[in-house]
């Protein structure tokens, strides 16, 4: 995948978990930021743990939904690092 391709699926992922964390907000490039690792760890998770072999393979809905996962669990790291609600 490329770098175009991790930064949008990165934006959609990371905007769309900051909505449904309603955090504070990281701005827009925080966000692109968390949804990029965000997808690392949801990729992650879903071939070791779950052997899921989907991971990141592209702008489609199986990459944004698992970079989704992954920046949710990721926001909800950093809130707990952070001290706001959990």
């Amino acid at each position: 995948m490329g770098i175009l391709s991790w930064i949008i699926v990165g934006l959609i992922a990371g905007w769309l978990a900051g909505l449904v964390m309603r955090g504070t907000g990281f701005g827009l490039i925080g966000n692109i930021i968390i949804g990029i690792v965000g997808g690392l760890i949801g990729g992650w998770l879903a071939t070791s743990l779950l052997k899921i072999e989907a991971g990141l393979t592209g702008i489609n809905l199986s990459s944004i939904l698992t970079a989704f996962a992954g920046a949710v669990i990721l926001i909800f790291i950093l809130q707990i690092i952070r001290g706001k609600r959990v």
